[in-house]
Protein backbone atom coordinates (compact mmCIF):
# COMPACT_ATOMS: atom_id res chain seq x y z
CA UNK A 1 0.00 0.00 0.00
CA UNK A 2 2.75 2.17 0.63
CA UNK A 3 4.20 1.70 -2.88
CA UNK A 4 1.04 2.53 -4.39
CA UNK A 5 0.35 5.97 -2.07
CA UNK A 6 3.82 6.75 -3.27
CA UNK A 7 3.05 6.27 -6.80
CA UNK A 8 -0.22 8.39 -5.86
CA UNK A 9 2.10 11.07 -4.47
CA UNK A 10 4.00 11.37 -7.75
CA UNK A 11 1.19 10.95 -10.19
CA UNK A 12 -0.32 14.32 -8.75
CA UNK A 13 2.56 16.00 -7.87
CA UNK A 14 3.81 15.69 -11.24
CA UNK A 15 0.55 16.64 -12.96
CA UNK A 16 -0.64 19.64 -10.34
CA UNK A 17 2.15 20.93 -8.67
CA UNK A 18 5.72 20.57 -10.59
CA UNK A 19 4.91 19.55 -14.32
CA UNK A 20 3.19 22.88 -16.18
CA UNK A 21 -0.18 22.11 -18.05
CA UNK A 22 0.29 22.56 -21.56
CA UNK A 23 -2.55 24.56 -23.04
CA UNK A 24 -1.31 26.44 -25.56
CA UNK A 25 1.32 25.91 -28.35
CA UNK A 26 4.28 27.16 -26.27
CA UNK A 27 2.75 28.13 -23.32
CA UNK A 28 2.80 25.96 -20.03
CA UNK A 29 0.26 26.62 -16.82
CA UNK A 30 0.14 25.41 -13.45
CA UNK A 31 -1.40 25.87 -9.69
CA UNK A 32 0.32 28.97 -8.15
CA UNK A 33 -1.34 28.83 -5.13
CA UNK A 34 -2.80 25.55 -3.08
CA UNK A 35 -5.67 27.16 -1.81
CA UNK A 36 -7.70 25.21 0.64
CA UNK A 37 -9.69 23.79 -1.88
CA UNK A 38 -7.12 22.61 -3.93
CA UNK A 39 -5.28 21.02 -0.86
CA UNK A 40 -8.36 19.15 0.33
CA UNK A 41 -8.97 17.51 -3.40
CA UNK A 42 -5.80 16.12 -3.08
CA UNK A 43 -5.84 14.37 0.03
CA UNK A 44 -9.39 13.13 -0.93
CA UNK A 45 -8.14 12.09 -4.20
CA UNK A 46 -4.99 10.35 -2.25
CA UNK A 47 -7.38 8.61 -0.20
CA UNK A 48 -9.36 6.94 -2.79
CA UNK A 49 -6.74 6.06 -4.51
CA UNK A 50 -6.22 2.50 -3.60
CA UNK A 51 -10.02 1.85 -4.17
CA UNK A 52 -9.92 3.70 -7.22
CA UNK A 53 -7.21 1.56 -8.83
CA UNK A 54 -9.09 -1.84 -7.41
CA UNK A 55 -12.04 -1.03 -8.86
CA UNK A 56 -10.25 0.24 -12.69
CA UNK A 57 -8.82 -3.18 -12.72
CA UNK A 58 -11.94 -4.91 -12.57
CA UNK A 59 -13.20 -2.65 -15.16
CA UNK A 60 -15.93 -0.87 -13.25
CA UNK A 61 -14.35 1.97 -14.29
CA UNK A 62 -12.56 3.80 -16.82
CA UNK A 63 -10.55 6.88 -17.48
CA UNK A 64 -12.91 8.58 -20.16
CA UNK A 65 -11.02 11.35 -22.72
CA UNK A 66 -12.52 14.40 -21.28
CA UNK A 67 -10.14 14.23 -17.85
CA UNK A 68 -12.51 12.10 -15.46
CA UNK A 69 -13.40 8.64 -14.66
CA UNK A 70 -16.72 7.26 -15.74
CA UNK A 71 -19.16 4.56 -14.76
CA UNK A 72 -18.82 1.37 -17.07
CA UNK A 73 -21.29 -0.90 -15.26
CA UNK A 74 -24.03 -0.81 -13.32
CA UNK A 75 -22.17 -0.45 -9.62
CA UNK A 76 -23.63 2.20 -7.13
CA UNK A 77 -20.59 2.55 -4.41
CA UNK A 78 -18.28 2.91 -7.61
CA UNK A 79 -20.81 5.56 -8.51
CA UNK A 80 -20.35 7.56 -5.13
CA UNK A 81 -16.97 7.15 -5.51
CA UNK A 82 -16.16 8.39 -9.06
CA UNK A 83 -18.31 11.58 -8.54
CA UNK A 84 -16.45 12.43 -5.90
CA UNK A 85 -13.26 11.37 -7.79
CA UNK A 86 -14.31 13.76 -10.73
CA UNK A 87 -15.78 16.22 -8.68
CA UNK A 88 -11.88 17.09 -6.64
CA UNK A 89 -10.85 16.46 -10.58
CA UNK A 90 -12.78 19.40 -11.63
CA UNK A 91 -11.95 21.51 -8.43
CA UNK A 92 -7.96 20.82 -9.50
CA UNK A 93 -8.52 21.88 -13.46
CA UNK A 94 -11.30 24.91 -12.32
CA UNK A 95 -7.90 26.04 -10.04
CA UNK A 96 -5.71 25.92 -12.93
CA UNK A 97 -7.94 27.78 -15.05
CA UNK A 98 -8.62 30.86 -12.80
CA UNK A 99 -5.35 30.95 -11.49
CA UNK A 100 -3.64 31.13 -15.21
CA UNK A 101 -6.44 33.62 -16.28
CA UNK A 102 -7.77 31.16 -18.74
CA UNK A 103 -11.11 32.33 -19.63
CA UNK A 104 -12.82 29.55 -21.30
CA UNK A 105 -9.93 26.91 -21.26
CA UNK A 106 -11.57 24.14 -18.82
CA UNK A 107 -12.64 21.73 -21.55
CA UNK A 108 -8.72 22.15 -23.09
CA UNK A 109 -7.52 21.46 -19.50
CA UNK A 110 -9.84 18.47 -19.18
CA UNK A 111 -8.55 17.32 -22.01
CA UNK A 112 -4.94 17.43 -21.25
CA UNK A 113 -5.25 15.68 -18.19
CA UNK A 114 -7.24 13.05 -19.77
CA UNK A 115 -4.24 12.22 -22.01
CA UNK A 116 -1.86 11.74 -18.51
CA UNK A 117 -4.17 9.53 -17.12
CA UNK A 118 -4.41 7.40 -20.26
CA UNK A 119 -0.74 7.20 -20.56
CA UNK A 120 -0.53 6.76 -16.59
CA UNK A 121 -3.37 4.02 -17.14
CA UNK A 122 -2.57 0.10 -16.30
CA UNK A 123 -2.57 -2.84 -18.70
CA UNK A 124 -5.96 -3.98 -18.35
CA UNK A 125 -7.81 -0.91 -17.21
CA UNK A 126 -10.21 0.67 -19.50
CA UNK A 127 -9.24 3.93 -21.40
CA UNK A 128 -11.34 6.25 -23.51
CA UNK A 129 -9.76 7.35 -26.78
CA UNK A 130 -9.70 10.85 -28.20
CA UNK A 131 -12.21 9.53 -30.34
CA UNK A 132 -14.98 8.26 -27.59
CA UNK A 133 -13.56 4.62 -28.17
CA UNK A 134 -13.29 2.31 -25.61
CA UNK A 135 -10.40 0.25 -25.04
CA UNK A 136 -8.72 -1.59 -22.95
CA UNK A 137 -4.74 -0.37 -22.13
CA UNK A 138 -2.15 -2.73 -23.48
CA UNK A 139 0.71 -4.21 -21.78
Amino acid sequence: MLRTTAAFILLTSSLVMTRPLPVGADVKYSIKEMTPEVTAALENRRNRYEKLREIKSQGIIGENNRGYVELLVDDQAAKTLLEAENKDRKVIYQTIADQNGLTNALATIEKVFAQEQRERAQPGEKIQTEDGQWVVKAQ
